[in-house]
C-alpha cells in the first residue's frame, strides 16, 4: 500500500501560479499509474492530470490543458502539479491519487479496484 500527502495548495489571485506537491510513502514500485483530481463545493470529483507511473504519456483534460503540467521526482517520491493562468474556476480541494491496478485517467473515480487518495489540498483563485 501506499500513503499519498498533499501540500502547497492556498490562495492566488487569478492568473497566478501554485505548485502542488503529493508525497507518495509505501511500496511505491509497483504503482502503475497517479493522478490529480479536483473536487468543488456542489460538484463532482473530476480529474485534472494522470501520469503513468515511469512518467510517461501525461494526460490532461482540456480545461485544464496548457496549464497545468503534471511530473514525478521518482527519488523523492513526489508528485506534483505545477498550476499556471490560475482561474476562479479552478478553485477546489485537490487530491492526488495512485493506483497498482492497470488503469489510469477517469477510470480511477469508477474502478472497483482499490485506488490510494491523499487527504486534499484547498486551492482558492479569486478574481
Amino acid at each position: 500500500q501506499v500513503q499519498l500527502v498533499e501540500s502547497g495548495g492556498g490562495s492566488v489571485q487569478a492568473g497566478g501560479s501554485l505548485r502542488l506537491s503529493c508525497a507518495v510513502y509505501g511500496y511505491t514500485n509497483s504503482l502503475y499509474c497517479m493522478g490529480w483530481f479536483r473536487q468543488a463545493p456542489g460538484k463532482e470529483r473530476e480529474g485534472v492530470a494522470y501520469i503513468y507511473a515511469g512518467g510517461t504519456n501525461p494526460y490532461y483534460p482540456d480545461s485544464v490543458k496548457g496549464r497545468f503540467t503534471i511530473s514525478q521526482d521518482n527519488a523523492k517520491n513526489t508528485l506534483y502539479l505545477q498550476m499556471d493562468s490560475l482561474k476562479p474556476e479552478d478553485t477546489a480541494m485537490y487530491y492526488c491519487a495512485a493506483t497498482y491496478s492497470p488503469i489510469c485517467g477517469a477510470r480511477l473515480l469508477a474502478t472497483m479496484n482499490p485506488v490510494f487518495w491523499g487527504q486534499g489540498t484547498q486551492v482558492t483563485v479569486s478574481s
